[in-house]
């Protein structure tokens, strides 16, 4: 079932991403950052303060009392931002991300968001092909993968972000 997140399920988030991003685990699935960025992708005081942040949302995909799936959305005008698409290593390829993606679009058109756009390190060719499937495009611009907190990883190699967009 899909819900919103909240503070009581900052820990369990921030498990769950890390075991698909970062480490040994998140080599199981195929949405992995090991073999590029070093370090966790985030903690559950940055999950709880994001849930805080005006015009975010946070939702959870739970099943028998486990959280497997979450993404996070934030509004921007008539656009909403996706980061952090995730689901449990040993379950992806299972329909469970195309499901996320849908209540994620689904609350975007609720908003009167009249496109979804995210950005993804260029280097990860599978999960580009994947957005494309799912509609988005490449929209040609890139932003640097800079980050100033380096709790959240750092990176094995120079990496940046493509810019993707979806239309709805």
């Amino acid at each position: 079932m899909i819900s919103k997140a909240g503070q009581q399920d900052v820990e369990a988030i921030a498990t769950l991403v890390n075991s698909a991003y970062r480490g040994e685990h998140a080599k199981k699935g195929w949405t992995t950052e090991a073999d590029l960025i070093d370090g966790t992708r985030t903690d559950a005081a940055a999950l709880a303060g994001i849930i805080k942040e005006p015009g975010t949302t946070l939702l959870k995909y739970e099943r028998d009392g486990k959280i497997i799936a979450c993404v996070e959305l934030k509004t921007g005008g008539d656009a909403m931002y996706l980061g952090m698409l995730t689901v449990e290593p040993g379950i992806q390829g299972g329909g469970i991300g195309k499901e996320m993606l849908k209540a994620a679009e689904d609350l975007a058109r609720a908003q009167n968001c009249r496109s979804v756009h995210m950005t993804v390190i260029t280097m990860r060719t599978e999960l580009i092909d994947w957005y494309k499937r799912h509609g988005y495009v490449d929209t040609g611009k890139r932003k640097p993968f800079h980050f100033t907190d380096a709790r959240f990883g750092q990176p094995k190699q120079a990496l940046e972000f493509l810019v993707m967009e979806k239309m709805l």
